[in-house]
């Protein structure tokens, strides 16, 4: 079992990742063709979140990553919901009897892989959750690609992946889109919102001196092309980069001493 823990620098990895997530333009119209879809059957995901404390959005990636949306299958494994699974993990759900509603066998599934138990629903919490289900041995083994199970379709992967079970190949790319591209496109349209726990000032740029952010990263990269700015991008937001900011739009960054107190 791994002993793989969300450490900070870590999270942070996710963060910048998440941060800086570019969709393939040629792929583009196919995750927008799944947000559209995705959100005509949003209250089916919630009602499994709610069962379990887990948000919809994850759910609804979960069922795209593993079983392509087919309400029809098992979440556990495709096998069809007309009878209990006979793949592994087999004889699931437990209870009740086939026929199985996909939303009772989609929170069995989700029961059995821990997801209840889960209570980092931050960006980096997620996504930690996730590349553990989709299987460590890219972090562990092939370090150089970011997982596809979270990064297919953005500019983060190229190519490479597990043919079957530890048999890697160079050359094979991911054919699913990644989970973590579909989340990353769904916030881009305002359809979500990710927790606070386990992040430093989630969702808001703050000036910082002795703290690292991707968010303040991002900013750098932006300020960095305009003129007369030149910033070191260490993902600091001290002085040098609330005074960019202020430049371009008057105010400092929050908690900058030299900006108004913040209420």
């Amino acid at each position: 079992m791994s002993r793989i823990a969300l450490t900070p620098e870590l999270q942070h990895e996710y963060q910048r990742l998440f941060a800086a997530c570019a969709i393939r333009p040629e792929r583009a119209a196919e995750v927008e063709e799944w947000v559209e879809a995705v959100m005509t059957d949003r209250d089916r995901y919630q009602t499994v979140g709610r069962r379990l404390d887990v948000p919809w959005f994850v759910v609804a990636v979960l069922h795209e990553a593993d079983t392509g949306r087919d309400f029809t299958v098992h979440l556990h494994n495709g096998d069809p919901l007309t009878e209990r699974t006979r793949h592994l993990p087999d004889g699931r759900p437990v209870a009740g009897e086939p026929p199985f509603a996909w939303e009772d066998s989609a929170a069995d599934a989700l029961r059995l892989y821990h997801f209840d138990r889960w209570l980092d629903w931050s960006i980096a919490g997620v996504l930690f959750k996730l590349e553990g289900h989709g299987g460590w041995g890219y972090r562990l083994h092939h370090p150089e690609v970011p997982s596809p199970y979270l990064w297919n379709y953005s500019t983060h992967y190229h190519q490479g992946k597990y043919v079957a079970d530890d048999v890697w190949n160079e050359t094979a790319v991911a054919q699913r889109c990644g989970v973590a591209v579909l989340l990353r496109r769904l916030a881009e349209r305002d359809l979500i919102e990710f927790a606070a726990h386990g992040e430093s000032a989630p969702g808001l740029l703050r000036y910082a001196e002795t703290e690292a952010s991707p968010w303040a990263e991002a900013l750098q990269r932006f300020l960095n092309t305009l003129p007369g700015i030149y910033l070191k991008v260490d993902g600091l937001a001290g002085p040098r980069t609330s005074s960019a900011f202020h430049k371009l739009t008057g105010q400092y960054l929050l908690g900058d001493p030299r900006g108004p107190d913040p209420d």
